[in-house]
C-alpha cells in the first residue's frame, strides 16, 4: 500500500518511454515512401488509457499504452516521375511525418517523464525519512 505512489510514478515513465521510442521511429522514417509492403509510412501514434487498480485498500489509477495506431492524416505527394516508387501519375507519396512535431512530442515526453521522475524521488524520500523516523 505504502509503494502505490512509486507504482503510478513507474506506469508514467513507462509510457513517457514508449512515447518517445515512436516519435524516433516516426523521425527515422520520415522519409520512407515503401515501408515493405509497397505503402509509404505512416507515422504512428500511442493511445493511452487509465487503468482502475483496485487490489488494496485504495483505488487509484495507473496508465498504461492501450495500442498504437497509425495517423491517418493524408500523406504527402510530390511529382517525381523518376521515382521508382512513382504511381502511374509520377507522384511518389511520403510519410506524414512533420519532424517539428515529433521533436515537440519528444521534448514533451522527456519533460513528463522527467515529472513522474521527481514525484518518484519525493515519494521515495518520504519513505526513507518515516523509516528513519520510525528506527527511533
Amino acid at each position: 500500500m505504502i509503494f502505490k505512489g512509486l507504482e503510478v510514478s513507474i506506469t508514467g515513465m513507462q509510457v513517457q518511454r514508449v512515447r518517445i521510442d515512436i516519435a524516433s521511429s516516426n523521425l527515422a522514417n520520415v522519409n520512407s515512401t515503401n515501408d515493405g509492403t509497397g505503402n509509404p509510412y505512416r507515422r504512428k501514434v500511442p493511445v493511452f488509457e487509465t487503468v482502475l487498480d483496485n487490489s488494496g485498500d485504495i483505488p487509484l489509477y495507473k496508465v498504461r499504452v492501450s495500442k498504437i495506431q497509425p495517423d491517418m492524416s493524408p500523406l504527402k505527394a510530390r511529382y517525381e516521375p523518376g521515382n521508382p516508387d512513382a504511381d502511374e501519375n509520377g507522384y511518389v507519396y511520403y510519410p506524414n511525418v512533420d519532424p517539428v512535431r515529433e521533436m515537440v512530442d519528444i521534448m514533451s515526453a522527456i519533460r513528463t517523464y522527467e515529472a513522474n521522475l521527481t514525484a518518484f524521488n519525493t515519494h521515495k524520500d518520504m519513505l526513507i525519512k518515516t523509516i528513519d523516523i520510525l528506527r527511533v
